[in-house]
Order: structure tokens, then sequence, then C-alpha cells
């Protein structure tokens, strides 16, 4: 049974609801509607609300292409005005200020937004006894769309969404006492794009201070690239608008633009671009020599990052999953690989890339056809996770994981532990609906322990403790040296820490960092 619950914070006095012994308040607005002419500016601070605020609902999720493995949730509406944030808290009061976990959704900065059910923050905040809050963030087009370069008089902003991120953190500082937590002890975390996010807020000076502690899952950390592929990224959508850059009314035309006709370009854009340029993302934040002053590899690979403590981590079988959806996004075939490194060597000459035969000795034991998809998980996600711990160890207290686990259907149909499966674990939501096949096959029970280690390891975190869960082995802190060298968790039917489980692959690669610039 539901019953309202309301506060007032600096923002504004707010009615939320209480559910199985949890309070929420949704759809709190943060900023002024990215709308008319504030599209493709800077978010601008919501004014103080007056009266009593209704935050009983979630807000609208920014408009983006239809996506059936993507659930916006019940009765989502999108629309621009898309930029609102959700508040959990555990009903009781308690004697101090609660940790705070702010959620930075993923979806390949195109899809997803707070409202999806599977971040239902009821079990996590329940478990962890921390505040939750979930970010709504411009996505696609809307947010990682720079046309500053590409029409230069026409006022237009970037990073949007990476702005988007700092200006929701810096109203949890103001306004989250309110609700009980502790402004002091934020833990930002986020998946796959957000992930993405939070590696490269750990390299986004202006962030320092909103948060204190980080958690990256299945972070495209070296995925982030310069004005000049933003701008041709830009023209490229101006081209599918039907619009010249070089029109004198080319700013007036796209700032007149339907959302729809947007969203169209957006999602076709989003798919040429790597398709093109593998190894490549059209959208993803960029590096503009401001706001963003250096590639966040980079920054954090040389120990240059904010220094807080970070978890950081990848699944196993991250690939399998792009391969499933026959998606685009990362290059599996050796075809597509093959161009990715010729693409590499040709705009970094001076830089010395793994040779191919290199390269495969990290994949001796790998079944022929899987090669393509070891080759993708790793410059995709495990090597720049590696990169950004070997890096980041220097500056503040890092822990690496590895989540391996996947239940017997998925293992079944081939997609073992692949990207995002991690994540109905860490929020404790194991079962989406009564169509979810996962436990088809069995393995819930052994998937409620895994998900109770996960819950209770990501919140002591927050807490400002190690990240440790009864009755399993210690979790040291990675290290490049030292008896317990690069020590990684990983997560299975029973944890274990291994270390060096990426020797191999370390030796196979190399130590230079790959990416495009």
């Amino acid at each position: 049974m539901e019953t309202a619950v309301t506060v007032t914070a600096p923002a504004g006095t707010f009615r939320g609801r209480v559910d199985r012994s949890v309070r929420s308040w949704r759809g709190i607005r943060f900023a002024l509607p990215p709308t008319g002419d504030r599209r493709w500016r800077d978010p601008l601070p919501a004014p103080d609300a007056d009266g009593v605020v209704d935050a009983t609902d979630f807000g609208p999720v920014c408009p983006q292409p239809t996506n059936p493995a993507i659930p916006l949730g019940e009765g989502a509406v999108e629309d621009e005005d898309c930029l609102s944030l959700n508040v959990w808290a555990p009903e009781g009061e308690s004697a101090s200020a609660r940790p705070v976990m702010v959620w930075l959704h993923g979806g390949a900065y195109t899809f997803g937004s707070s409202s999806q059910p599977l971040y239902d923050a009821t079990s996590m905040v329940s478990a962890g006894d921390v505040i939750v809050v979930t970010v709504n963030y411009r996505l696609g087009a809307l947010g990682f769309l720079d046309l500053s370069h590409a029409l230069p008089d026409g006022g237009f902003d970037g990073n949007l969404a990476l702005k988007d991120v700092l200006l929701a953190l810096r109203w949890v500082q103001r306004n989250v006492a309110a609700f009980g937590g502790d402004p002091s002890r934020v833990t930002v975390f986020g998946e796959s794009a957000g992930g993405g996010l939070v590696t490269t807020l750990l390299a986004t000076p202006s962030a320092r201070g909103l948060f204190h502690r980080a958690i990256a899952q299945s972070s495209p950390a070296s995925s982030v690239y310069g004005s000049a592929r933003a701008m041709k990224v830009a023209r490229r959508f101006l081209s599918e608008l039907g619009i010249a850059a070089d029109d004198p009314a080319a700013s007036t035309a796209v700032e007149a633009a339907s959302v729809d006709a947007i969203v169209a370009a957006s999602q076709r854009v989003y798919a040429d671009v790597p398709t093109s340029d593998p190894g490549t993302l059209a959208f993803a934040p960029v590096v503009d020599g401001d706001l963003l002053p250096e590639a966040p590899i980079a920054v954090l690979r040389e120990g240059r990052g904010i220094p807080v403590p970070l978890v950081i981590g990848t699944n196993k079988d991250e690939a399998s999953l792009f391969s499933f959806m026959k998606s685009p996004l990362i290059p599996i075939t050796g075809e597509r690989i093959d161009q990715m490194f010729a693409d590499m060597a040709a705009e970094s000459p001076g830089v010395e890339l793994p040779t191919r035969e290199q390269v495969l000795t990290a994949y001796e034991h790998v079944r022929h056809r899987a090669i393509g998809l070891g080759v993708a998980r790793d410059i995709g996600f495990r090597l720049p996770t590696l990169w950004v711990a070997e890096g980041h160890s220097k500056a503040a207290p890092v822990w690496l994981y590895r989540f391996d686990h996947a239940a017997p259907f998925l293992r079944l149909i081939g997609l073992g532990a692949t990207h995002a499966t991690e994540l109905p674990y860490v929020w404790g939501n194991l079962v989406s609906g009564p169509k979810d096949l996962t436990f088809r096959l069995g393995g819930r029970r052994i998937a409620d322990l895994i998900s109770a280690r996960m819950l209770a390891r990501w919140t002591a975190f927050a807490r400002g403790d190690e990240p440790t869960a009864s009755g399993t082995p210690a979790w040291p802190p990675f290290r490049t040296d030292g008896d317990d060298a690069r020590a990684t968790l990983v997560i299975d039917r029973h944890d274990a820490v291994v270390n060096d489980l990426d020797g191999d692959l370390r030796r196979a690669w190399g130590d230079t960092i790959l990416t495009f610039s």
C-alpha cells in the first residue's frame, strides 16, 4: 500500500510516495526545459519551486529510437523536456546522514532512461541503507551532438549531456541533505554509456568536489574523441536532415527541425558512423579543450584524474550481446577489425600497434569464430578498464572486478555473461516480468546469493568502506606490484580473487593506449 510523503529542500517542497518501506520522489526537475531556443544549449538550473510539487511520477524520457531491449517503463512519455531526477530513500529515519549513490544509466549514449524498471532502487535502498538518485540526461543528437564547429555562428554549445550530469550533481550537493543524504559522501555510478560518463567525470576538472567515490561498470573509457571528429559527425547529421552546413540559414533550419526528424537522423548517424569507421561511436563526450581538456583515457592512465576511490570492471562476454543483436557498435568480424587497426595506424603513424600475430596469442584457446568477439570485447571494454585501473591506482584506491556469472539459459543461447547482464544483480531486480526467460532453466537461487553480495559490496563502498561482502574472500585494492599484484575479483557462483587475471591479455596487446582522437 502506498502513502504520500513530503519533504522540503532548498529547491522546493516535493510530495512523493512510500512503497514497500521505501520513500521515492520522482520526476524532480533540475534544469529548465532544453527546448525551443534552449535546444543544443547549456542546461540552466531550474528555479526553486513555489508551492508543493507533485513528485509521484517519473518525468518524460529523452526522445530516442525504439529499442525493444531497453524498456523505458510503463506509460513512459518521450519529450525534450526530460531533465529530471528521482530520489529513493529508506522509510525510517537515521541517526546520521546516509551515503548517496547517483546513477547514470547506459544505452550507447542514445537510449535509456532513469525510469527503466530495472533501476527501481527499492532493493538497493533497503539492503544498503543508502539514498539513491537516478538521473535523466539528454541522449543521441540532442545530448551528444556538437554543432559549435559545424555551425560556428549558431550560438550552439557542446558536451550537453555531460553538462546535464554536472548540473544534476550540483543539485544533489545542494538538496540531498533534505532527503536524509550526506552531500560529503556521494558515489557516482553507471554502466556502459553511464560508465563512460563516470570515467569522463573523473577527467573533468569542474566535477571535483561533486562526488567522492565512483563505480564504472563496462565503461567504454577510450571512446571519447576530439572536436575534429565531432564536427564530422555534426556535418553528417546535418546532411541527414537535408541541411547544408554552409547554408546561411542552416542554424535556423536545424533549430526548427522536428524532434521526430532529429531522432530519425540521429538513429541513421548512430548506425552509419561505426559502420564506416569501425571502433568509433557517433555520439559520446567530446574533448573540447575547455570543459573536457584532454582525452579521459590519457588523463586516467597517467594517474591525473580526480583522486577519488574507484570500483571498475567489465563482464566476461561483453561482445556477445552486440553480435546477438547484430549491432554495428563494435567491430566483430575480421574484416571490420582489420579496418579498425588500419584506421588507427593511419591516424597515429607514430604509435606502434601490436601485430596481428602478437594479439592472437591472447586467444590461443578460443574457438576461431569467437576470436572476433574476444578482440571486440577487449579493445572496447577490458583493455580501457585495465588502463584506467593501472593509472588511477596511482592517485586513489581502485578495486578491479570481472563479472563471469551467467544463468543456464543465457549460457545455452550463447550470450553468457554479456554486456549489461550484471545490472539485475547490482540492483537486486533479477526478474523483469512474467516474460523474462533468464531463469527458465533454473539458477535463481544462486543468482539471489550473487545479487546479495554485489549489493553488499557496492553499498559498502558507497558508505566509505572497502567493497566487502560477508563470507567471501577479501578483495584487495588493485596494485601493479607486490604479493597480490593486479588483484581482480571474479564474480561468479563463488567469488574468487585472482592475481593478474589479465596477464596474457596485457602481454599480447602491449602497453600502448589504442584509441582514436
